[in-house]
């Protein structure tokens, strides 16, 4: 594989996530197709946040990860179908000119996933799924990159090594969200069915964070530059990539974790207590939950 230039200078802790599944998350996921039978009961959350509330966070994350993969893989996003009756705008995204087949392939795979994963994800809350919210590409790659210390702009559709980068702030995020939920899930099938996803997830951020290794020098830089921006507004651990270092874990090769918190202080660019908005969705996620606590 050749090196080219590019953008060169320029849990939740799902024990949030899932802890509050009950009852409902039984039928909901047992109507998915591939989903293994479901308890009819598990706990109540005292919290008053609901399974369909818990299903419907994931679907708005899952939402940002299938507009920014299709859109770099195909140059069109979600079909009206998969977005939702009420679906809010997409700002900014294109098709990437790959000049690598296997970078190419990697980001058409990672776009289907994706999909399917919206896809499951609306099956299963069926009328109670959420529309995708509004989406910028745009400005909020811009605001990281000035955020964090890289330049004034960036655009993650401009070649296959930028979007390889913008690839980056997104894909550890996912492993660390269903590592969180794994020690509060009750259920074993809900528990197979979250390893199975993190599994997924967990490949592709193994695919970007070696495919970033290989190019080297600011590429390496950058993305551990976005890296300490995640720690400063989402909290969690983080690894630093290099040559010889691929594995984002702790010094016993667990994967970190981060509380719903974490993620929207990510997402929405932001670390501020109670921030309801910003960042990669303009008018904050759809559902309830929706604002950092802290």
């Amino acid at each position: 594989m050749e090196k080219r230039s590019g953008w060169m200078g320029a849990g939740f802790s799902r024990r949030a996530f899932l802890a509050g599944a009950g009852a409902g998350t039984a039928a909901l996921v047992a109507g998915c197709g591939g989903a293994a039978m479901m308890p009819t009961t598990t706990p109540t959350p005292s919290s008053g946040i609901t399974d369909t509330d818990i299903l419907n966070f994931a679907l708005n994350l899952e939402y940002l990860e299938a507009e920014f993969y299709l859109r770099a893989a195909t140059g069109a996003g979600l079909s009206a179908a998969d977005a939702g009756s009420n679906a809010g705008t997409v700002t900014g995204g294109s098709q990437v000119a790959f000049t690598t087949p296997a970078i190419q392939a990697y980001a058409m795979e990672i776009a289907n996933d994706e999909l399917a994963h919206v896809r499951f994800l609306r099956k299963a809350l069926g009328s109670a799924a959420v529309s995708r919210p509004a989406i910028d590409f745009t400005s909020s790659f811009n605001a990281a990159a000035m955020a964090a210390g890289i330049g004034p702009s960036f655009n993650p559709f401009t070649d296959e090594n930028s979007f390889l980068l913008g690839a980056f702030t997104f894909e550890d995020v996912g492993v660390t969200a269903y590592h969180g939920a794994a020690g509060l899930i009750t259920s074993k099938t809900i528990l197979s069915a979250a390893a199975s996803i993190m599994g997924t997830e967990a490949y592709h951020a193994g695919e970007i964070r070696t495919l970033l290794a290989y190019l080297g020098g600011a590429y390496v830089t950058n993305a551990n530059k976005i890296s300490m921006l995640r720690g400063q507004v989402g909290g969690g651990a983080e690894t630093s990539l290099s040559g010889s270092t691929i594995v984002a874990a702790d010094a016993n090769s667990v994967a970190f974790d981060r509380t719903t918190d974490n993620v929207l202080h990510i997402v929405y660019l932001s670390g501020s207590a109670g921030v309801k908005s910003g960042g990669f969705f303009p008018n904050g996620l759809n559902g309830k939950i929706t604002a950092a606590a802290s």
